[in-house]
């Protein structure tokens, strides 16, 4: 049975841990439950869209999710893996880490023990199991392991005008895009083309071009065997010390070792 077939099961037993492992390029719509979700993505990238803004989760990262959060979330590749477990809320209170969404990179004690859990697959762990020690540490691991959110995020909108922008954005990426350019493209002026962006996504022109461009950038440095250099020239950086640094600027790692640890 797969994620979206279980989501009602797990929360039938509240106080358990209920592990799913998956190998899957899938769409999981909106849903919530009451435990904390902690999901590691091994292989490919996957999304996170919560309130209007879209969280990427790069492979040898994972997410955690309070309780109680409406979310949905999109695989984006066939090969990857998609590793989660839900655990029990009870005590969440005792760190504040259990009740913010965060994005991080995996340690590999982490990822070890996440993978562990797969002789697990499709059930719950409770109190009554020898193995429910083995989830209460690795859970009471991750404040300890977590002191880095990834600041990938996209907010979206419905906004014609500004859909039209994106899409225009998304097209000439490689290219050197600045505001009075592209405002002149729409034919409006740097401010109104500023207020209409700032409006509709809660983020400015450039803050949104360049968190895009990252954003493609993991992409295919994940799915494609293009070199770096071409990486940063797909998407507008025509030097590579500067992609090198905006890069650095959003994972802490430099893209050649990015894309070594995949």
């Amino acid at each position: 049975m797969g994620l979206i077939a279980s989501l009602p099961e797990i929360d039938t037993q509240p106080d358990s841990v209920f592990v799913m492992h998956e190998k899957s390029e899938k769409l999981i719509p909106l849903h919530a439950h009451s435990k904390g979700q902690l999901s590691y993505v091994e292989g490919g990238i996957a999304y996170v869209t919560i309130d209007n803004k879209t969280y990427v989760i790069p492979a040898r990262h994972y997410f955690w999710i309070p309780k109680g959060v409406w979310h949905v979330v999109k695989v984006g590749q066939f090969a990857t893996v998609f590793r989660s477990l839900y655990f029990y809320g009870e005590d969440d209170s005792k760190n504040d880490f259990y009740g913010k969404l965060g994005i991080y990179p995996a340690s590999e004690l982490l990822i070890q023990m996440i993978n562990y859990t797969e002789r697990w697959d499709g059930g719950h762990v409770d109190k009554a199991s020898e193995n429910f020690e083995f989830l209460v540490a690795l859970k009471n691991l991750l404040p300890t392991m977590s002191t880095h959110s990834l600041p990938i995020v996209l907010p979206v909108t419905d906004e014609p005008r500004v859909l039209k922008i994106i899409n225009y954005i998304e097209e000439n990426l490689g290219e050197p895009l600045r505001l009075k350019n592209v405002s002149s493209q729409f034919n409006m002026s740097e401010r109104s083309f500023t207020r209409l962006f700032q409006s509709a996504l809660k983020m400015s022109f450039l803050q949104y071009l360049k968190t895009l461009r990252m954003i493609k950038a993991i992409e295919m440095i994940l799915k494609t065997n293009m070199s770096v250099s071409e990486i940063g020239e797909r998407v507008g950086y025509h030097n590579i010390g500067s992609f090198s640094n905006a890069f650095f600027e959003y994972t802490k790692s430099r893209p050649s070792d990015f894309k070594r640890g995949m």
